[in-house]
């Protein structure tokens, strides 16, 4: 849009490509909104459940991204049209809030855009069919309350933690592993966590990977790993109860603010500046000695001269840290960060029982690990795997691992996975449809049907026949009064979820409904809008 004048110097605008643009209205733009939705919703389909397929994405600086991550995928995509947008914050608004289920909840927003699309072309009311939504997305959400379970777990028992984290993994690339990631992912949180009052800070979990061996050498470390090794080659590898000194000043002589020049025309003058500035460096070092401490982790480099130094006074140091690990290691070790030495007392060191320095492989890459802290609640997750893209999507699951953990200490109810749930409240659904007079049952109906669409999509991509199943199933659940019959995915040859061990955590199916009717109701209710002619979405 620019504004120009006329030769009287009266104002106009000028809209550009108004030839590249249509308005449209009404019916014309519910439907053009629905189809970005549904387009959107298409693409992340086939990556639903266990055999879900893997999406490759390219930056435009040429990184390459393999995942079946909802939430990663649309985060990735480059998206023009603002309804497909709206589907990115809705997975991108799961993701934040429960961590798992970013995939289904889109999967569920594009079924019931589907739906909403067959009700218009009726002659129903977008806002009758928002309101027939918005009924049976309660009937759900209470359905879901009804069906649900709690279970107990504690320190000692950690079991039932370990197989909903396991379902969780089932549907990721690193599924082979999927028992020793669970594992590790529970004992990671539980460690971090305080049950009395339910809450997990995950920002005290590390994760961290390096390329090279195989996922199996996945490891929890009771501590923090640091990309770095000792300043010295000849400062020893192994520290026991370590003491350490935690700077952000460096190992250097104070440089004045001003501009400056120094003359030197003798060789006295040079010997009495490099007497002084060694020492400084004494100094140094020997208030870092007096203090009792046996390990200097500095932010700032400092020099051979000072690193040669620490290495005669047996006084192992390492440089270069940055900021958020150094916050990390306080955190951890119980120690305070010392911006100068003359602050440095015996009561800001952190504490550690065992500092180590780790070599992998034949690329003498060099990692330091800090264990048994003083404060133990910090652990890292050190993830090994064969290339970058691996490791990349290892973190991206633990990732989800660790969200259902920390939600089911949060709220110990689970639902059963396979799509059971969903067939369930489904039923629950149609059954209350007829309760409601008016068009709503209509849309409460349709409702019922877009809830079919996840396990129907489960078995398509797990290469059933998807109606057949589906049909099979719901019949089942009918006629037994069974909730926990689900999609049997992984062919073990049983329907019922409870003997497959496929838990879901309550308060991510319960969002999951409510997210995608909010956001489909959001869609229904625009009429009008200006369509630029471009693609909808590219990766």
């Amino acid at each position: 849009m620019a504004l120009a004048f006329d030769e009287y110097g009266r104002p106009f605008i000028i809209l550009k490509e108004q030839d590249q643009k249509t308005r449209l209205r009404g019916i014309d733009a519910q439907k053009a909104n629905i189809s970005a939705g549904k387009a959107v919703a298409r693409i992340l389909r086939t990556s639903l459940g266990p055999k879900g397929m893997d999406k490759i994405l390219q930056s435009p600086d040429g990184d390459v991204t393999i995942t079946n991550d909802g939430a990663t995928i649309l985060e990735q995509m480059d998206v023009d049209n603002q309804i497909a947008k709206l589907m990115v914050e809705l997975s991108r608004s799961q993701d934040y809030e429960i961590g798992d289920g970013t995939t289904g909840v889109v999967v569920m927003a594009g079924a019931l855009l589907e739906q909403a699309e067959r009700l218009l072309e009726r002659g129903i009311h977008p806002i009758r069919i928002a309101e027939g939504y918005e009924m049976a997305s309660r009937i759900a959400f209470e359905h879901l309350e009804h069906i649900s379970r709690k279970f107990d777990f504690g320190a000692s028992n950690i079991e039932p933690l370990v197989q909903t984290c396991m379902t969780t993994l089932s549907s990721k690339i690193v599924n082979r592993c999927k028992r020793h990631l669970a594992e590790i992912s529970v004992k990671a949180v539980l460690s971090v966590a305080d049950l009395e009052r339910k809450d997990v800070n995950l920002d005290m979990i590390k994760v961290e990977g390096k390329v090279g061996g195989k996922l199996e050498d996945t490891e929890l470390i009771y501590g923090i790993t640091v990309d770095k090794d000792m300043s010295h080659p000849q400062m020893p590898k192994q520290i026991e109860d370590a003491k350490i000194a935690i700077l952000t000043c460096p190992f250097e002589p104070p440089k004045p603010k001003t501009k400056h020049k120094v003359d030197i025309d003798t060789v006295e003058k040079f010997q009495t500046l490099r007497l002084q500035e060694q020492k400084y460096f004494d100094d140094m070092v020997q208030k870092c000695k007096d203090v009792g401490a046996t390990l200097v982790i500095c932010q700032w480099g400092f020099d051979d001269e000072a690193n040669h130094l620490l290495m005669h006074r047996n006084l192992p140091a390492v440089r270069w840290v940055g900021g958020v690990e150094l916050e990390l290691i306080a955190i951890a070790t119980g120690g305070r960060i010392v911006p100068r030495f003359q602050e440095l007392t015996p009561e800001k060191l952190g504490r550690a029982g065992l500092v180590r320095e780790r070599s992998f492989g034949t690329t003498k890459d060099k990692m330091l690990y800090i264990e048994h802290c003083a404060n133990s609640r910090a652990v890292t997750i050190f993830i090994r795997g064969g290339n970058k893209m691996m490791i990349e999507e290892t973190k991206r699951s633990i990732h989800d691992a660790l969200c259902v953990a920390r939600n089911l200490i949060r709220n110990n109810s689970i639902v059963y996975g396979g799509g059971s749930a969903e067939i369930s409240c489904s039923i629950a659904v149609e059954a209350a449809a007829d309760k409601y007079p008016g068009v709503e049952q209509y849309a409460i109906r349709a409702f019922a049907d877009a809830l079919d669409s996840v396990p129907m999509a489960l078995a398509e991509n797990s290469g059933l026949q998807p109606i057949e199943t589906l049909s099979a199933v719901k019949s089942q659940q009918i006629k037994e009064n069974n909730p926990h019959y689900g999609i049997d995915c992984n062919d073990v040859g049983t329907n019922d979820m409870r003997e497959q061990d496929v838990f879901e955590t309550l308060i991510g199916k319960q969002q999951q409904i409510l997210l995608a009717t909010q956001v489909v109701k959001m869609i229904l209710k625009i009429d009008d809008g200006h369509v630029v002619a471009k693609q909808w979405c590219h990766y």
